[in-house]
Parts: structure tokens; sequence; C-alpha cells
């Protein structure tokens, strides 16, 4: 049997716009509701969500059996054994969070990465997990670089002076802009809406456009992201599974108990 191809890691280089769910509930059941819905991607939350290794795989194998949506998983951090970790685990396209140089951006290519003579030094380990079905894959080991997506995460005002570089490295699929992390790096925290916070991420999609990658980014408000896929972001998430229930059951409880608040929760972006 041949490697699986990564439909994601195409469709970003085909700059194909792919709409995406954050999955935060950390849970097989929900992830797989959520991939029933018609998203093109779901990203399994390892940094701001309570999940695992064993909670990453049994989500990941929920969304498999629904072929028209790919899951991505962030990592908490971009550390090259837990990287190798994910990847054994079967996942093909990884986020990595708080990236800010073209170094970091260039180590994470490499932990990604099996040893090759492709001059991006690899230094993944070899094993015959998951990903490689038990070696049921024979050939795995020499085709799962051209597999590997790798999106790396710019969100301080660090990675945004060095932004140029980091979308240039080689190796690197994409850039996800977290406006969250961004806006408070910037001196407006809780408030990723500011004007000097919105002017970085527009200048921010057109800088990764123009270096040929992808650009990212997660936005629940309806009008803004369709404002970002009209920039010409590829891959955007317009929604998260947590937030979609405390609005709604906030919302239902509202409907039918006297004096109870109207205020939905707003919930966050990442």
């Amino acid at each position: 049997m041949q490697t699986p191809n990564n439909p994601f890691k195409q469709a970003l280089a085909e700059r194909r716009q792919q709409i995406g769910l954050w999955l935060g509930l950390a849970h097989a059941y929900s992830a797989e509701i959520c991939a029933g819905a018609g998203f093109d991607w779901l990203l399994i939350d390892g940094e701001h969500a309570p999940n695992g290794l064993q909670d990453v795989l049994a989500q990941a194998q929920a969304i498999a059996a629904y072929p028209g949506s790919h899951a991505i998983a962030r990592v908490p951090v971009g550390d090259t054994a837990l990287i190798k970790q994910y990847l054994d685990l079967g996942l093909q396209t990884l986020l990595v969070p708080m990236v800010d140089t073209p170094e970091q951006a260039a180590q994470l290519v490499r932990a990604c990465r099996y040893p090759q003579d492709d001059g991006l030094g690899g230094v993944r380990g070899m094993a015959g997990a998951r990903a490689s079905r038990w070696g049921r894959y024979p050939n795995y080991a020499k085709e799962a670089n051209a597999q590997v997506c790798l999106l790396v995460q710019v969100e301080t005002r660090e990675s945004l002076q060095h932004l140029d570089a980091i979308a240039a490295t080689p190796g690197v699929d994409g850039v996800f802009i977290g406006p969250a992390d961004l806006s408070a790096s910037l001196g407006h925290v809780g408030n990723p809406g500011h004007p000097e916070v919105q002017a970085a991420i527009e200048d921010a999609i057109r800088r990764i456009l123009r270096a040929g990658k992808a650009p990212g980014i997660l936005s629940t408000d309806e009008a803004q992201a369709k404002h970002y896929l009209a920039l010409g972001a590829v891959f955007v998430a317009v929604g998260l599974d947590t937030q979609i229930l405390a609005r709604q059951t906030s919302a239902l409880a509202a409907r039918f108990k006297v004096g109870a608040s109207t205020d939905l929760p707003k919930g966050s972006v990442y």
C-alpha cells in the first residue's frame, strides 16, 4: 500500500481555500459529530485543550471516517520529540504555536522530516508506528516527508518582525496568524479587533502570500472571516466547538427561563 496523499497540503499548494473548525472539547464523540458537518479541516487542539496523545489519536480516528474532513493537530509546543510522537500517531498536518524566528521554523521543518538527501536536514526518529500502519505502508519512510504539512503560528510582535523570513523557510507550508496572542503582544489584550491588530493581520496575510505560502487564521465573526478570505487567506477556521456549545446552550436557556441573562458568552480566538 502507498502512503496516503495529504489532500490539505495539496489544497494549500494550489491556493484552494479551506474552511475549518477548532476542536477544544477533547473527545472523539464530539469530534465525530463535527467531522460530519462538512468542514474541510478540523483542528485538534493540544495547546489549550486537555488533550493527551491518546485523546488526539481517538479524535483523529473518528475524523478519518469522514474523508471530506482533514484532521490537523496543534502541538502544545514545538518540541522535536513531541512532534515525532504526533506524527507517529498518523497525523500528516501539524500546527506549531509561538514561532518567532526563521531559526525556529527551520528546526520545526527538520523535526517533521526523516533524514533524506533533500537539503532540509530531517531529524525525525524512525519507527514502525501507526503512521506507517505498522509497516503496511512499506515505503512510508521514503514517502512521508512529501506528505507532511507544517503550519507555523505567528502571534507576537517579534514574529511579525521576522515574518518574511519565517514564511520563506523551505518546508513551511502555511503560516497561521494567532489573533489573541498577537493582540496581547501588541498591547491590546483581549481586543483582537483593535485597528492596530487588524492592520497587522492584513499586512501579515499580504506578506505570507508574497512569500508564496498559505496564510491562515481563526475568526468566529462571519463578516471578519469573509474579509480575511477576500484578502487571500487560504485556510480559515470559522468557529470553535466549545464556543458553539456555550453560546447555543446559553441562548436556549434564555429563551425558556424568565429572568435569564441574554448576554451570550463571547468566547475567544487563538
